[in-house]
């Protein structure tokens, strides 16, 4: 695994493999234009509902950013797993701007010397929780000692929430194991694991909590319902060339939030429909709707939330030493 984890991109029908300008041949050697490309990455969770819905109006050829952006601007739409895979694809310049959890941005932003990486917009609060089986003896940090923890990938938000706090409850925790095992695993096989007892908790974002509580007989242990959950980023060379575009982007996220906290049923259907779209996973409108009221959607970011996860990342050893996050945070 290199430094940012495995990307995990979903290739779906919807979603073309570009570069940052596409040229557009016309039918005839006089018509020709040329539309600007721009690669913006999310997640099938719930706490990506701006990702979800602004997917799914551009693949009904309704595109909330393209119609705020402009009719020469094209929006291409991956798909990841967890952030790592996310940080990946920006890096490797794949992506220019991807909806992702705080913890994978600062990771990013770091390890690049701060040169790599601005987040320029909040997206979403709280979603996340620890679920446990419902007939285990744990009430504490300390009490999963022999027990495994399953995280939606290794560096994640929820994976390094998952070691803080088991570090903070006294435990001895490594990469590979300790005193108790963090184990990343994909959303959908956490959800068959847990089922099968495989696994003892899960740690992961809605509709997941949702599921493993009222598919698999699951209980909320911890559940921070302020914590930053997803916020919007900016690779700094898409500021660079396209800081007017990016502006309009994230005011364009800021309007579709706006609508979507005005529009709940709506929007939940449109995230409904693209979570099937892109999982194959039909989610029912009761699971979507009790997993949206731990969510709060905002295009705000806290700073000092952010020097939160810092130090918890710390704590695990994920990034050591000092670090300035004072650039990190930049509104185009």
């Amino acid at each position: 695994m290199n430094r940012f984890g495995a990307a995990r991109l979903l290739h779906l029908p919807a979603v073309l493999v570009c570069t940052g300008l596409t040229s557009m041949a016309g039918t005839s050697a006089n018509a020709a234009s040329t539309s600007v490309v721009l690669r913006v990455g999310h997640f099938s969770n719930i706490t990506h509902m701006q990702g979800l819905v602004g997917h799914n109006f551009t693949r009904q050829g309704k595109g909330w950013f393209e119609q705020r952006l402009g009719a020469d601007v094209k929006i291409e739409w991956y798909v990841y797993n967890a952030g790592p895979g996310a940080m990946e694809a920006l890096f490797a310049n794949s992506i220019d701007l991807t909806y992702v959890g705080p913890n994978p941005a600062i990771n990013a932003y770091v390890k690049s010397g701060g040169q790599e990486v601005r987040i320029v917009a909040g997206a979403a609060n709280g979603g996340s929780a620890l679920v446990v089986q419902p007939d285990l003896p744990v009430k504490t940090a300390a009490d999963f000692k022999g027990h495994t923890i399953a995280t939606p990938q290794f560096g994640n938000t929820q994976d390094v929430a998952a070691r803080a706090w088991l570090i903070a409850g006294g435990l001895r925790i490594t990469q590979t194991g300790g005193d108790a095992q963090v184990v990343p695993t994909a959303n959908p096989d956490q959800l068959t694991l847990f089922k099968s007892r495989q696994i003892d908790a899960v740690w992961t974002v809605e509709p997941w909590v949702s599921r493993l509580i009222n598919e698999a007989g699951g209980k909320v242990l911890v559940e921070d319902s302020n914590s930053v959950t997803t916020v919007l980023v900016s690779s700094t060379a898409e500021l660079k060339s396209n800081r007017n575009l990016v502006a309009k982007f994230v005011a364009a996220n800021k309007e579709l939030t706006d609508w979507i906290n005005s529009h709940p049923e709506e929007a939940q259907q449109l995230a409904r429909d693209e979570i099937e779209a892109e999982t194959r996973t039909a989610m029912p409108v009761e699971l979507v709707k009790e997993a949206s009221k731990r969510i709060v959607l905002t295009s705000q970011v806290s700073r000092e939330a952010l020097d939160g996860f810092l130090k918890s990342a710390q704590s695990v050893g994920f990034l050591r030493g000092t670090a300035d996050l004072s650039a990190l945070v930049e509104e185009p």
